[in-house]
């Protein structure tokens, strides 16, 4: 695909929507296998990177002219995938690093970091972009880009940055040699909770040193 193609934000419609949706699609597939934990040693790498090609077809929603759907109203799109298996597979597989803090928007002054967990990311994310595709799949193209490009705007683009940052910093602790505080058994149903935020964060967090989780997430120092 040419950067011409790449950046259009008005190319034909049809063509836009089977590259989102192939697009969609394939990263649905990749990490519903990778939840699978056929291999373990390879999940953080693999996450890292189907994170990172998602929101680059995020980026192209975002960057396209406001898409306006046929209907006023939604149509029902049928029930929602359970996905509720998805996230305890893949908070078992990533634990002890499944939880870290994020702040949810960095344009809030002040703005206090919450715990947040990536097992929940993925679900979440995932659950937006099913939710697309079942419109896609019923034939309402339209209608699925429609949501796609606003709920990346407002949940699954956001939740996937933010997991995605999370992931690279795993890495970059792991690759430089660097502890890491463990944010596992954090309550994630509240805030850290103002100024002492982070030394509550550090009261519960244990250390845990590179070399005791790259070998169990696929990570080497170099």
């Amino acid at each position: 695909m040419s950067d011409a193609t790449l950046h259009n934000a008005t190319q034909d419609p049809d063509d836009f929507a089977v590259s989102i949706s192939d697009s969609i699609e394939s990263f649905i597939v990749a990490v519903t296998e990778v939840a699978k934990g056929d291999e373990p040693d390879s999940a953080v790498p693999f996450l890292l990177l189907e994170i990172s090609q998602l929101l680059l077809t995020g980026g192209r929603l975002g960057a396209h002219e406001d898409i306006v759907p046929d209907e006023r109203y939604e149509p029902d799109s049928g029930p929602e995938p359970d996905v509720d298996e998805l996230r305890e597979r893949f908070a078992a597989l990533l634990d002890p690093v499944d939880v870290y803090s994020e702040v949810f928007d960095p344009y809030v002054p002040r703005a206090e970091p919450v715990p947040c967990r990536i097992s929940d990311d993925l679900a979440d994310v995932i659950t937006d972009l099913r939710h697309g595709l079942a419109h896609y799949r019923a034939g309402r193209v339209i209608e699925a880009l429609w949501w796609w490009q606003f709920s990346y705007l407002t949940n699954w683009g956001p939740t996937a940055s933010a997991a995605l940052r999370a992931l690279q910093s795993l890495v970059a602790h792991v690759r430089l040699d660097q502890p890491l505080d463990e944010l596992d058994g954090l309550d994630t149903d509240s805030a850290l909770g103002g100024a002492d935020g982070e030394e509550r964060l550090a009261e519960e967090a244990g250390k845990v040193m590179a070399a005791e989780i790259a070998g169990p997430l696929g990570l080497r120092g170099t």
